[in-house]
This record gives C-alpha cells, structure tokens and sequence, in this order.
C-alpha cells in the first residue's frame, strides 16, 4: 500500500469516527482564528451555561422557597448522623479533601495541569493549546454559575456544628463540589483521551491516576456534608454543575469529523 493510500484509510478511519468523542481533537487538528474560538465559546459554552443556570436556580428556588422547602430540614439528618459519628481521624482526612476543592487548590491544580497539557502539544504530544484549555473552561464554567446562583439564591447552611468557617455564599450548589467535579473529572477525560501510556511503569501510574480523579469529587462532596457544610442536595447540584461544565469544556470548539485527516489525505492525492 502506498504511502498516499495508508493516509487514506487513516482519513476514512477517523472519518468513522472510531473512539467517539475522546479523539476528537485528535480528527481535526486545524487551528482556529481568534474569532472562531471566541464565536465557539460563546455559542458552545456561554449560551448553553445560561440555560443550564437557569435550570439549576430553578431547581434550587424549589428547594429553599418552592414546595420542597421541607427538604432541608430532612436532609439535616444526614448531616447530625456524620456529626454524631466524627472521629479524630474522619475530622482529619475530611479536612484533606475539603482543601482538594478549595479555591487556592483547585486554581493552582489547573493552572499547572493546563501548562503541562500546552508543554506536551508544543512538543508533538496530544492536541494543541486549544486541547490544552479544557480544564481551564471546566472550571470557569462552573465558577460562573455557581456565582451567579449563590448571588440570587440564599440557601443557609445545616443547622450542625461545622469543621470550616462558613464562607457568605449560599450552601446551594456546593462550590467546593462543584469546582472539583470541573477539574478532576475534566483530567480524567483528557487523561482518557491521552491513551495508553509507554512502559507498564507509566501506564500503571496513569490508570491509578484515572481511578484518583474519578473518585476526588466524591470524596469531596462526602467531606463537605460530613464536616457540616453542605446538605446533601447541595453537593449533588454542585456534582451537576461540575458535570455539565466538563461536558461542555470538552466539546467548547467545534471540530469536524475527521477534518484534519481530510486535509492530509486530499495533499496527499495531489502529491501522488
């Protein structure tokens, strides 16, 4: 088979769209303008967040004021079982994951995930930068809902002792919650997409990887209810909230089925 023909099989490989949405930033490698990047943030990311803002202080409005109101009282149960059953060691490893989802952690995190995902396309590795800037999407989507929901929405917190200073912000979503679920999981999906690594060394240290940042936002979301923070209903919302964010983040620019591929294999005709 010729070297023209091998790139057409790729082309038509990639076309079928084999592996579904994990390659595609890999199908079209094309770089966009600024206008085209900042055209798909707004209407990929920004107008769909709306919608799902809208969706989420809806649902919190019937839970604080709306029919559910009852709720809170019934969740706080939830909340007296974990402060009736703290330990000194609960206190402790709760207060870890607690500080995985604060904002200092969850800005330094991405800030140095984002630069080692730059660093790896810059040298031929997965994607390029606009790859690179899922978990920086993910996480600025969130933040922005999150904002503007706790600023209409005023949900107070478990009537329990707490472990943490209460921040002002409203307990619904759960910021904290919300925040990890748009970092972690949105490095699980580009630490999925990256594939298998070389070496079983490696390749053991990226599964074990894997399973870390799929478990983090829920142990994140356990240590918040459990230190008397959150209801439960808090940190499910801010667990959508994250998911929707990553969702969106890792579908932010528009790629074609098989563009790039396109593009080579049509060189390569003309080359032939």
């Amino acid at each position: 088979m010729s070297t023209a023909s091998t790139r057409t099989h790729v082309a038509q490989r990639a076309d079928s769209g084999g592996g579904g949405g994990l390659h595609r930033w890999e199908r079209d490698t094309t770089s966009p303008s600024a206008g085209e990047a900042l055209r798909d943030l707004g209407l990929r990311v920004a107008v769909p967040l709306v919608a799902w803002f809208g969706l989420l202080l809806g649902t919190g409005w019937l839970i604080v004021d709306g029919p559910f109101a009852g709720l809170g009282s019934a969740e706080e149960g939830v909340n007296r079982w974990f402060v009736q059953h703290r330990t000194g060691a609960g206190n402790t490893i709760s207060q870890l994951f607690s500080y995985a989802g604060n904002t200092i952690t969850i800005v330094g995190v991405c800030l140095v995930a984002v630069a080692l995902l730059w660093w790896r396309a810059r040298t031929g590795g997965f994607g390029h930068w606009w790859s690179a800037v899922v978990p920086l999407v993910a996480i600025s989507g969130q933040a922005l809902v999150f904002f503007f929901v706790t600023l209409l929405l005023a949900r107070d917190r478990p009537d329990v002792p707490k472990l943490d200073e209460s921040p002002p912000t409203s307990s619904f979503p759960s910021g904290h919650t919300g925040a990890a679920t748009g970092l972690y999981l949105g490095l699980f999906v580009v630490l999925l997409a990256l594939g298998p690594a070389r070496g079983s060394l490696l390749e053991g240290l990226r599964r074990v990887g894997l399973v870390v940042l799929l478990l983090l936002p829920f142990l994140v979301a356990l240590a918040r209810v459990y230190r008397g923070m959150h209801h439960v209903s808090d940190v499910v919302a801010g667990l959508l909230n994250g998911v929707v964010a990553v969702w969106l983040a890792w579908h932010w620019l528009r790629r074609s089925r098989g563009g790039g591929a396109h593009t080579r294999a049509n060189h390569a005709r003309k080359n032939e």
